[in-house]
């Protein structure tokens, strides 16, 4: 199937590497035009080079909020409305801890990951009832469903985007705004080397890395890749998801079933550690079988 998003007009924020990058190039294929909204200016403008008259490059730091809602509203200027809203720039949180907390830090990690999202949607909405409805997709993350993936300000954040996405589309829903959130698992971008303050190079080389090697800490055996993250997206935004709102996609190759010993059993798990069994005595032991 092709064309799913013919005659639509897109936002993306984020959309110059990594996930938004990838969600852009799928959205163009499939019939979309789209504002690139991003602070990389030198790529937003070989964005528009390479797709003359369907991409148009919006400079925004989305917690600047007078420049997102620029690029927000350019949608309509550019391209005469919008019906699509992909709320996904980011970076990752302060590697600080509870008994280290940092006001500022924390401040700025919400209005990033979490304000931006809010006040996006709100710009936004004023368009897409202009268009009889639309879909507003948020991405979140692994981080907001348990601990373990990230820093503590960037997990509260993206768990706030969940529920956020959940009241926003109760209130939404009578305008026939769709609201939905994808839940990435592991996903090889640079926000990792971003995290890390690495320069431009090493935060590409670390991303390959992680593309090439991580298929061994996801359940189902390969890595996650930005494409995977832009298909759900354009199922999001597509009329294949007319009858869902309020909810969430996790595309996290399984990340999330259970602990490392649900799915690798060369691993015993807190039970056969406790009990001091070895992989393979933890093996039996699920098949009934004599452990000796």
């Amino acid at each position: 199937m092709a064309n799913r998003l013919a005659g639509k007009v897109a936002v993306i924020t984020g959309a110059a590497s990594g996930i938004g990058r990838a969600t852009l190039e799928l959205f163009v294929e499939e019939g979309a035009r789209v504002i690139a909204a991003d602070v990389q200016r030198d790529v937003g403008s070989e964005l528009e080079q390479r797709y003359p008259g369907v991409v148009r490059f919006a400079h925004c730091d989305v917690t600047q909020l007078p420049q997102l809602k620029a690029a927000i509203d350019s949608a309509a200027e550019h391209f005469g409305g919008l019906d699509i809203l992909f709320s996904n720039a980011g970076r990752g949180g302060s590697p600080v801890g509870v008994e280290d907390f940092d006001a500022a830090a924390w401040d700025q990690t919400q209005a990033l990951l979490l304000r931006s999202v809010a006040a996006g949607a709100s710009y936004a909405v004023p368009h897409l009832k202009r268009r009889g409805g639309g879909s507003i997709i948020n991405t979140s993350s692994v981080s907001a469903l348990q601990a373990g993936y990230a820093s503590i300000d960037y997990s509260v954040a993206k768990a706030g985007v969940l529920h956020y996405t959940r009241v926003a589309a109760a209130d939404l829903a009578p305008q026939k705004i769709r609201i939905n959130a994808i839940v990435p698992g592991f996903i090889a971008t640079s926000i990792f080397g971003n995290s890390l303050g690495l320069g431009a190079a090493e935060t590409k080389a670390m991303a390959d890395r992680i593309a090439e090697k991580s298929g061994i800490a996801n359940p189902i055996g390969k890595p996650g890749l930005p494409q995977d993250i832009a298909e759900a997206a354009l199922f999001l935004a597509s009329d294949a998801a007319a009858f869902i709102t309020g909810t969430h996609l996790t595309v996290d190759g399984g990340l999330t079933i259970g602990p490392r010993s649900s799915w690798d059993k060369s691993n015993p798990g807190a039970l056969g550690s406790a009990l001091g069994l070895s992989p393979e005595q933890m093996q039996a032991l699920r098949e009934r079988r004599p452990v000796g």
